[in-house]
């Protein structure tokens, strides 16, 4: 066994040995892991629709080998004795294939979060895909950048005054893009926060229409005389919107007004007569009604119910089966409807 202790590259044939040992068990090891990682993985994926499955799945297929054989190596070299220099070296070799394999990674793990995310969302929200997509676009550049500034500093390189210059670039840049930023992030919100979704019903001011599209920098909506609105993100969330896709029900006061010449036994009759046009209709609730004021040309009733229900035509259905029974109601107990009326009086002087 003496021909072990022959020297080569300042190490014994033995020392070598053993690292080409140490070298392909950790490779075989990891590969194994790896291997058998992944058909787990599948399995459970297969089975069951848990999303932390998936992702390390994906985790795990980003594994390079080159990042496998580079950390092989490393582990066989620490029993080789070395100069310094070639140690810090292999050393740094070493750090940027994990640092890189981290960013491998983290990005792998990122893009199957989001398009998990983007599917749910396809069907409740299309349009926000778009959005979607862009933050798994930052998000992928906020990791490489992150490797590459780990990376630098690794090297040597100092990167403090490198990070203050990309601090003082992104301060510039803001402030030149800064109406464009901001309509991104105000993308952002929506998708995020959800003040409204494709579909709702929106009034905005004087202007009101449905949602048609969410984009990066403007929301569109559809009027209901059919032209298109574009609105800024920004400029939309400084509004006050009135949402009404999140309406659960709809209040409804309305009036009605009778002579003064109705008895006052058909006055009685009338809030019941209303009473009972409400609640002849279905998905309607009454709340009042009541002898409000003597007005200048008609005795007042005002009345509230509530439609449960959002729909503006089944709304006006509802309300229409309510005035025409009041109608038939009035016509049967002779009660007049009052109108604007002036009495003139004449006087013949003697």
């Amino acid at each position: 066994m003496e021909f072990l202790l022959i020297e080569f590259g300042g190490n014994t044939l033995q020392s070598w040995l053993i690292a080409c040992v140490i070298t392909l068990a950790v490779l075989l090891l990891v590969g194994l892991v790896r291997h058998v990682s992944l058909r787990q993985l599948s399995r459970l994926e297969a089975r069951t629709e848990v999303a932390v499955w998936r992702i390390l799945a994906a985790v795990v297929k980003r594994s390079k080998w080159l990042s496998i054989l580079i950390l092989a190596l490393f582990m066989g070299s620490i029993v080789i004795s070395m100069p310094d220099k070639l140690r810090s070296a292999i050393n740094s070799v070493a750090m940027v294939a994990l640092l890189i394999q981290a960013g491998l990674w983290a990005a792998a793990a990122l893009r199957v979060s989001v398009e998990q995310y983007r599917q749910q969302q396809l069907s409740k929200d299309p349009a926000s895909v778009t959005t979607i997509n862009l933050l798994n676009y930052i998000g992928r550049i906020a990791i490489w950048a992150l490797v590459v500034l780990l990376l630098l500093d690794n090297l040597g390189v100092n990167i403090t005054a490198l990070v203050a210059g990309l601090g003082v670039g992104g301060i510039a840049v803001a402030l030149a893009l800064q109406t464009i930023l901001g309509d991104l992030f105000s993308s952002l919100s929506i998708v995020l926060d959800k003040p409204f979704v494709l579909g709702d019903f929106l009034v905005v001011g004087d202007l009101m229409g449905s949602v048609e599209y969410v984009g990066l920098k403007t929301t569109r909506l559809r009027s209901l005389s059919g032209e298109q609105l574009v609105f800024s993100n920004s400029d939309l969330l400084k509004s006050r919107i009135r949402n009404f896709g999140r309406m659960f029900e709809r209040r409804v006061p309305f009036n009605l007004g009778v002579t003064y010449q109705t008895p006052r036994d058909k006055l009685i009759k009338i809030p019941k007569i209303i009473r009972e046009a409400v609640e002849k209709q279905a998905k309607t609730r009454f709340d009042r009604s009541n002898f409000k004021e003597y007005g200048s040309f008609a005795l007042v009733f005002e009345t509230v119910y509530y439609v449960l229900g959002p729909d503006y035509n089944e709304f006006m259905d509802i309300q229409e089966a309510i005035n025409l029974h009041i109608h038939e109601c009035f016509e049967e107990e002779g009660i007049e409807f009052a109108y604007p009326t002036q009495t003139l009086l004449v006087q013949q002087q003697p």
